[in-house]
């Protein structure tokens, strides 16, 4: 690891160890997706604790550096998820994006850590090149064991559990995938963060007896429509 970006890597980990991330985003046709409504959601959850942020885009990267200095993980997602989701790779899938990323600020770079054809066919080993030549850590969002571990081997500075059971190839479990955390904490030699279905403190106290460096939530904080949904199918 050059020296310059062992730097930029140990300043962002110390600051992520233990941490609790929230996740805001929302998409073009939710009310808050709105700048305005955006910039409320960011400093709400700032004001309530957060000790990092994950947002989509270049204009929510900014508005975050305005109101803190805590972490950025960024991502680029389409307006619109494909129906077929499973199958393709959307979650920063270009150089170009990983680029405007790194231009509007993020302190890491989140991608999908799979294996996939990417759009433009760029390779996963040249994302996370290009992310850290740039000056970001790089962050793997992976599905399976397998995927987290070829991720670190191209030189992945963390490794997320964000795709578990979002990908065709990968288990769906009702909750957080503990046990894909468990298998990544004990064969990886970087932060792991849990990341996915994560609704209450239990499982954020689960996920850090287990071996989490980080974890990061988002639609229980960050989504009322998914909240209220889960309500309402109570009924």
């Amino acid at each position: 690891m050059p020296q310059s970006h062992y730097n930029i890597y140990m300043d962002i980990i110390k600051k992520l160890k233990n941490s609790i991330i929230i996740s805001c985003q929302a998409m073009p046709d939710e009310p808050f997706y709105n700048e305005i409504a955006m910039q409320s959601m960011l400093q709400s959850v700032i004001n309530g604790g957060a000790q990092g942020l994950r947002v989509a885009g270049a204009r929510d990267i900014k508005l975050s550096k305005k109101l803190c200095d805590l972490p950025i993980i960024a991502i680029t997602k389409p307006d619109k998820i494909p129906s077929n989701y499973k199958e393709v790779v959307y979650i920063t899938p270009t150089l170009e994006d990983v680029k405007n990323l790194a231009e509007a600020g993020a302190d890491i770079i989140a991608f999908d850590g799979t294996n996939r054809h990417r759009p433009g066919g760029c390779s996963l080993k040249e994302i996370i090149e290009l992310t850290q030549n740039l000056g970001c850590l790089a962050m793997a969002d992976i599905s399976t064991f397998e995927e987290g571990v070829y991720a670190r081997e191209l030189g992945a500075d963390i490794v997320s559990t964000t795709l578990a059971g979002y990908t065709s190839h990968s288990i769906s479990t009702e909750g957080p995938d503990f046990g894909l955390l468990e298998k990544l904490v004990k064969n990886l030699d970087c932060p792991v963060i849990l990341e996915g279905r994560i609704w209450n403190p239990d499982e954020v106290k689960k996920a850090f007896e287990i071996g989490a460096y980080t974890v990061v939530i988002g639609s229980a904080v960050t989504r009322p429509h998914q909240i209220v949904e889960r309500f309402i199918k109570t009924k």
